[in-house]
């Protein structure tokens, strides 16, 4: 598929969007961040079994392409940060699980990537932050998902001050599942992604969404919602495939589709 901003290559079970636009530090300019959805609606109605998002150059992305805002109308930064909503929205709907791969600075609608990500990765020399808070600009959106990821106290020190974390806080503090050196970023990413794309896949793509409706729900209603949707998908091909193979003994044979 042909991109300006971004690169999209499938190998094997997975689909790697890499951010591509070093020279703007993946700074998210309103062509990028639709091409970013076109690449994620693209991976979506695939077959592949996960996401890698990436970028390419010293950072993993800047945020905002001030260059978009500046000088630009009401309307028109609306339709920017709808259109960053959309994107942050399709991660956690398209059904494979997406892992971001996270080097360098991730700021404001950066860091709002890692956070909307269903996983992160993160290098040793990674740092995040929501920097609208020592400037003129608040991170409102970037914090509704870096909010539900570290929660209140910490999400507050982030906005407030907009000093950014280091890759060992961001891992203490829910941000990223793991960190590691440098060199051991791509096996890293590889190794997360091998474990959590392995067994039935539509089971897991329903997993995914069930898990995003319940989890802000109040405890009782979460569990009327998932009662219901456990007990729905034990009537699946893939359940029954993998109690009938649990009780026989034997290696499960999963469906491709969805």
């Amino acid at each position: 598929m042909g991109y300006e901003h971004i690169l999209a290559e499938r190998s094997g079970d997975y689909i790697t969007i890499t951010m591509n636009r070093p020279q703007r530090r993946n700074a998210l300019s309103l062509a990028h961040m639709r091409e970013l959805i076109a690449a994620f609606t693209w991976a979506g109605e695939s077959d592949a079994l996960g996401i890698v998002l990436a970028g390419n150059g010293p950072v993993f992305s800047a945020g905002h392409d001030f260059a978009d805002v500046a000088e630009a109308d009401l309307p028109a930064v609306r339709a920017l940060l709808l259109t960053c909503t959309e994107l942050m929205d399709l991660m956690q709907r398209v059904p494979q699980p997406v892992v971001a791969r996270v080097h360098g600075l991730a700021t404001a609608a950066g860091c709002q990537l890692v956070a909307s990500a269903d996983l992160a990765v993160a290098s040793e020399d990674a740092a995040f932050a929501a920097p609208g808070g020592k400037g003129g600009w608040f991170c409102h959106t970037p914090m509704v998902a870096i909010a539900r990821n570290i929660g209140r106290k910490r999400a507050m020190e982030m906005a407030l001050s907009g000093d950014p974390i280091d890759a060992r806080t961001a891992l203490d503090w829910g941000l990223v599942n793991r960190v590691v050196p440098a060199g051991e970023l791509d096996a890293a990413v590889a190794d997360l992604l091998g474990r959590v794309t392995r067994g039935s896949a539509r089971s897991k793509a329903i997993g995914k969404q069930a898990l995003y409706a319940q989890i802000d729900l109040d405890q009782p209603k979460a569990y009327a919602y998932a009662v219901e949707v456990m007990a729905a998908t034990s009537q699946l091909p893939d359940a029954r495939e993998g109690m009938r193979a649990f009780l026989d003994k034997r290696p499960p044979a999963w469906s491709r589709g969805r």
